[in-house]
């Protein structure tokens, strides 16, 4: 088997496939990249979402049988909406990170795989596969730069030449000894705007980040979101694009090459007091093709309650105290409490016996704290008036 013509004829069938760059790579262990793991293990910068074991991260050959190669495939998604949601005047929308516009990527991507493979088992039958999106045992940007799809930037993201970061990256090891392609080189120069420009400090310069402190994490996590991350995601509620929209690669950069990534602004950019009620029915059919929504409703509910405290909007308030008093989620009632105090300018006596009240039937000892916080903060704005 000639594998240089047939790798050939796989680059050219990718093209008809939607698929925007192929690239190809040995299946030799990722050993440069142990000691950064460990390290970044041993700083604490992982949030859970990595696999676990840090070997098979490494060594493609602990998750497949005699591998020869790996295949490393991008689609490029748009950063424009080409239309946008009718803007009604009062109404308060929010923002899903452009990561999550369109149709999940995991299930684009892996369609797109699939169907690449079976082209392949065409010429090889006996051939073996094993693809991966986003939640596989390798790094995506890792294995992409070394298939010379793009290089790994200061903010740990793939840029490539045509389509900046904007890209979905998946890949595909295989039991075929295709030539590998040259990996791409660092081009990022002097260039710092994505640490300059970072809110918390999470990006490091050297192509890896703290996640724990990356607005995107911080969007993602069940719990309280930590107060100091509060006012800095703005109206977002999943992900962060800021690293992004700051890097000279992406200028210009805003490709509608696939239809099921197109968004449709009502779910991309959702009304902000509805989701506060929105039943699981309508979360699912609202918001469930998007890949922001993997984590459940819950910390979009409590991101849509900041993004309502950072508008400072006042007509939320009479949801915002009924979730305090009726909502069973002890997280959405203490981040309603905390956003009530940012909004109000002028508590008079009845909100203020509201929150004395509520706090003596508050059990949960976190929600108490933060109900605690925003109620000395209203009576703290009280003797200033």
């Amino acid at each position: 088997m000639d594998f240089a013509a047939l790798k050939a004829e796989i680059i050219e069938e990718s093209k008809k496939l939607g698929i925007d760059k192929v690239g190809f790579t040995t299946a030799e262990p990722f050993e440069y990249m142990l000691e950064s793991l460990k390290e970044q293990h041993a700083k604490g910068h992982t949030v859970g979402f990595e696999h676990p074991v840090l070997e098979e991260r490494i060594y493609p050959d602990r998750i497949f049988d005699n591998p020869q190669a790996i295949l490393s495939i991008a689609l490029a998604y748009p950063s424009k909406m080409t239309e946008k949601a009718e803007r009604v005047r009062g109404e308060r929308r929010g923002n899903f990170s452009r990561a999550s516009w369109g149709t999940d990527y995991h299930v684009i991507l892996r369609e797109r795989m699939d169907r690449l493979i079976a082209f392949i088992q065409e010429k090889m039958p006996d051939a073996r596969f094993k693809p991966m999106v986003d939640t596989g045992e390798l790094i995506d940007t890792v294995v992409a730069q070394r298939a010379r799809l793009g290089f790994i930037g200061r903010n740990g993201l793939l840029i490539t030449r045509e389509f900046g970061s904007y890209v979905y990256l998946g890949e595909i090891i295989t039991d075929i000894p295709f030539p590998a392609d040259e990996p791409g080189v660092f081009g990022c120069g002097e260039c710092t705007r994505c640490v300059d420009f970072c809110p918390t400090g999470a990006i490091l310069g050297n192509g890896q980040l703290n996640p724990n402190i990356c607005l995107s994490y911080q969007t993602q996590t069940k719990g309280y979101m930590p107060e100091e991350y509060r006012q800095k995601i703005g109206h977002v509620i999943y992900g962060c694009d800021i690293c992004q929209q700051v890097c000279p690669y992406n200028r210009g950069m805003d490709h509608h090459l696939h239809p099921e990534m197109e968004p449709e602004p009502a779910s991309v950019t959702p009304v902000l007091q509805p989701m506060l009620t929105i039943s699981n029915r309508e979360f699912k059919e609202q918001f469930g093709h998007l890949a922001g929504s993997w984590r459940g409703k819950k910390p979009l509910q409590r991101n849509a309650v900041i993004a309502l405290a950072n508008y400072r909007d006042r007509t939320a308030i009479p949801e915002l105290l009924r979730m305090i008093e009726q909502d069973p989620r002890p997280v959405l009632r203490g981040t309603a409490a905390w956003a009530i105090a940012e909004i109000v300018r002028e508590p008079n006596p009845e909100m203020l016996a509201f929150f004395s009240e509520r706090l003596i039937i508050e059990t949960d000892e976190e929600t108490k704290a933060e109900m605690e916080k925003a109620y000395l903060k209203m009576l703290e704005i009280q003797k200033t008036d």
